[in-house]
């Protein structure tokens, strides 16, 4: 009586050994055990049984919202059309107006309420980009460009002049709203955010431009592009050139009173320094000094010299190879 007793409490455990031997099914009144593979995985099948599918989660990935679109085509544009001297192969660049056309729809989907949310350099770093996008675009729709015999009298072939209304005639919708050129530049770079050296990050297409950089402006290192744009302007002699023996300070003709010089006054105008000088041209060499060497600086602190604005050239930048 005691050993069957025994036997009928070691059954269980006799059974569930083996079966982990044997990968069976025992039935144990109303449930059953199914064990899980052990031993050597060479001798076992891992793979699902018929009535479970095999499945596969999906791997996590980071995939870019349609701005990081932007920027990351925007940015391979750059560096295969534009030149390290700033020069653009427009020719080559025409046969992707495609190309132009679907980065403009990109800017014009995005949303609003993404768009409020941003920091105030992120939202003037889009506008520098999308004003540089549209400009590209407006020159390969013209190009060559095509000018008549009269106004070639006045300005040479390729002057970007003879395409009429770049700045006010050329719509693009950005956030579902219509914009020119103009209108970015006066709404902008003028208004809203009041940093004058956005007038030297756009692109004017020509040769006294600043240069075109190759790379797309962000937001995250905003401040730091901007200053090695005017960096660079100044230091090719395009924005500033002084020369001392004549008494003379050479500076672009965006700096003009009339043109881009009324621009800096807001934020880089002064009374104290500069006092012979108009209040745009005050404003202009207090920015200037913030670039230049101790000795630039004192100079034009100091020293008795007259200004001089150089020509702005506006034939077109192009480093198309010839045909």
């Amino acid at each position: 009586m005691t050993r069957s007793l025994t036997a009928i409490l070691l059954l269980p455990g006799l059974l569930a050994a083996w079966a982990g031997c044997t990968g069976a099914t025992v039935a144990l009144g109303a449930g059953s055990v199914r064990p899980e593979a052990t031993g050597n995985p060479a001798t076992h099948s891992l793979r699902p049984t018929a009535s479970e599918p095999e499945t596969t989660e999906p791997a996590e990935a980071a995939e870019p919202n349609d701005m990081e679109a932007f920027y990351r085509g925007f940015g391979a544009m750059l560096q295969e059309y534009v030149r390290a001297d700033g020069g653009v192969d427009y020719d080559s660049l025409r046969r992707k107006r495609l190309v132009l056309r679907d980065l403009l729809e990109k800017a014009d989907e995005l949303d609003p309420n993404v768009y409020q949310a941003w920091t105030e350099d992120e939202k003037l770093a889009f506008w520098i980009d999308v004003y540089n996008l549209k400009m590209l675009d407006v020159i390969v729709r013209n190009y060559p460009i095509q000018s008549s015999w009269w106004l070639r009298l006045t300005w040479p072939p390729s002057d970007i002049r003879h395409i009429e209304g770049i700045w006010s005639d050329y719509r693009f919708i950005v956030m579902d709203e219509e914009f020119t050129l103009g209108a970015v530049e006066r709404r902008f770079f003028s208004k809203a955010f009041g940093d004058p050296r956005a007038f030297l990050a756009i692109t004017y297409a020509s040769r006294s431009s600043p240069r075109l950089r190759r790379s797309p402006y962000r937001g995250r290192d905003l401040d730091r592009q901007l200053d090695e744009q005017v960096k660079t302007f100044l230091a090719e002699g395009g924005g500033l050139r002084i020369d001392r023996s004549e008494g003379v300070v050479y500076l672009s003709a965006l700096f003009k009173p009339t043109w881009r010089g009324k621009e800096f006054v807001a934020r880089y105008g002064t009374d104290k320094k500069f006092k012979s000088r108009p209040p745009e041209t005050r404003a202009v060499l207090s920015f200037l000094t913030r670039y230049l060497t101790p000795q630039d600086v004192y100079f034009l602190e100091v020293e008795n010299y007259s200004i001089e604005y150089v020509n702005f050239d506006w034939r077109l930048n192009d480093a198309s190879r010839p045909r």
